[in-house]
């Protein structure tokens, strides 16, 4: 038990919170393991819990009318997803599906709003993150209607960049695996698209790309390309890991 307390002490939103309060939490949550490409949970679900990544990596997502999957975001270690049991929703309106093996926590919604009648920063922590969700789908309307294909691969590519990139001596390398369907189902293109969006980005000497990798060679010409600021990426020791939740709080959370 005392490991399931460690990540709940993990997880940023419960930073402040006392330990008399996380051992609370944890006498009353239960951990799952969840194998790679299974479902945490699906649409229709009741939404009755709040979840905690302790490992792995998760993938929210959203089945459109016409049955296609589209990516609203990555959780990552020490992220909580799930979070509008709190307000007693009902039912679940997306799925969340383990793109690696993962263990995750999950808290009772009920004693999730008894702690946030108690503790103020972690009432905050909730709104900004459901309020992250609210500028997420405004984000995505404004881009599907107003951005090309093009534009809209490159600002994800930059996203990722910050948030997963490695500098290696070829350039920018993304830790992150995706297909290019993956970046499709992000973005809200198809396939075929994006991979001759991919491929023309490649012969300008933006991009190298390899089998679910991808390397930025001109990060700084495709920002400025996009009018925004440079990217700056953190240098790290040993294995890369995510910095910030930057892509979660762009296309979900």
């Amino acid at each position: 038990m005392s490991g399931q307390i460690w990540y709940l002490k993990a997880c940023r939103l419960f930073e402040t919170c006392t330990s008399d309060q996380i051992q609370s939490l944890e006498s009353t949550s239960r951990v799952r393991n969840v194998g790679k490409g299974t479902p945490v949970y699906l649409p229709a679900d009741q939404a009755d819990t709040v979840l905690v990544l302790a490992s792995g990596r998760v993938k929210i997502c959203h089945l459109t009318s016409d049955g296609k999957q589209s990516i609203l975001a990555f959780i990552e270690p020490g992220e909580i997803f799930g979070e509008l049991a709190v307000l007693n929703v009902g039912s679940r309106d997306e799925y969340a599906e383990a793109v690696e093996d993962a263990r995750i926590i999950a808290i009772p919604g009920e004693a999730m709003r008894r702690l946030m009648e108690q503790h103020a920063n972690l009432c905050l922590g909730i709104t900004k993150i459901i309020g992250f969700r609210r500028r997420r789908i405004e984000r995505r309307v404004k881009n599907l209607l107003y951005l090309s294909n093009r534009e809209r691969v490159s600002h994800l590519l930059l996203e990722l960049a910050e948030q997963y990139g490695k500098e290696t001596p070829a350039g920018l390398e993304l830790t992150i695996r995706l297909s290019h369907q993956d970046l499709a189902s992000i973005v809200g293109s198809t396939r075929e698209t994006v991979t001759v969006v991919l491929g023309a980005m490649q012969t300008e000497g933006l991009l190298e790309l390899g089998r679910r990798k991808i390397i930025l060679k001109a990060p700084d010409r495709l920002a400025h390309q996009m009018g925004v600021e440079p990217i700056r990426v953190e240098s790290t020791d040993g294995p890369s890991q995510p910095r910030s939740a930057t892509l979660s709080h762009y296309y979900g959370g």
